[in-house]
């Protein structure tokens, strides 16, 4: 489903990058009701995720110590709008000397999603702002449920006031603009290592962030459903007074 037709969404684009960039608009989401479905497990999700993506042999989970939550305590399930950035050829003096346009692309990516969708930034880990206090507003207007920034973000007082969810790297007052160019919209990033695809899943809390790849969506919701029900039954007899066969007998100890 990965087409493009930015005739969809040109009323709401801002024209930050050139649209040959833009790689496709139209991605494959999964229905609301599994969104939903996803949030009745929140408390934990991501170490749940985490495992169930272990036992699949994918690769998919960043500790909150390298992409830290803004705002502590919110639980995010959504699916993935990329945003790739490469640094400038010319410095930041340069280009505030010759008067060039900043070629940062977050609003366009925003024009782009859907409400709830999640951006994801790939700036290389790069300790550069890749979004402010205004990028949030618009994002935040523009119904996007979080940001997930491999890079930096500034600003955050504002992301507070608003109560828009950003996971980054990096907390810094050092502006992105003159330093970092759009490179390309909804085409696969690497962050942590880790590839991301547009319409991949993402879950993101306290502990950090999972991306599930898209195809591999119902599956783990499966997963997460079985796990989460035997984990419930081993507290409620633990709880109960059951015994250590008992509990053992529902999961093993080495699965705890």
């Amino acid at each position: 489903m990965y087409e493009k037709n930015l005739e969809k969404y040109r009323s709401r684009l801002f024209g930050l990058i050139d649209e040959s960039r833009i790689t496709c608009t139209e991605i494959p989401r999964p229905p609301k009701e599994v969104i939903e479905l996803f949030y009745q497990y929140a408390g934990g999700l991501t170490a749940t995720v985490s495992d169930i993506l272990d036992t699949m042999g994918i690769r998919g989970a960043i500790s909150a110590s390298v992409l830290r939550p803004v705002i502590p305590g919110r639980t995010v399930v959504g699916p993935v709008v990329t945003l790739r950035y490469v640094f400038e050829r010319k410095t930041p003096t340069q280009g505030h000397t010759e008067g060039n346009r900043g070629r940062m692309a977050d609003r366009d990516a925003y024009a782009v999603a859907q409400p709830g969708d999640v951006i994801v930034y790939d700036a290389d880990g790069q300790e550069v702002s890749c979004q402010g206090g205004m990028s949030s507003n618009v994002a935040v207007k523009s119904g996007i449920a979080a940001t997930i920034c491999d890079g930096g973000v500034r600003d955050v007082e504002e992301m507070r006031r608003l109560g828009y969810p950003v996971w980054s790297r990096h907390i810094t007052p050092i502006t992105g603009k003159f330093r970092i160019e759009a490179a390309e919209i909804n085409g696969p990033v690497v962050i942590n290592g880790i590839q991301v695809c547009p319409g991949d899943l993402c879950i993101a809390d306290d502990n950090g962030v999972v991306f599930v790849p898209q195809d591999k969506i119902i599956e783990v919701l499966d997963r997460v459903k079985a796990a989460s029900e035997r984990e419930a039954r081993v507290m409620e007899a633990f709880h109960a007074g059951g015994s250590i066969a008992e509990v053992l007998n529902i999961l093993p100890a080495s699965q705890w």
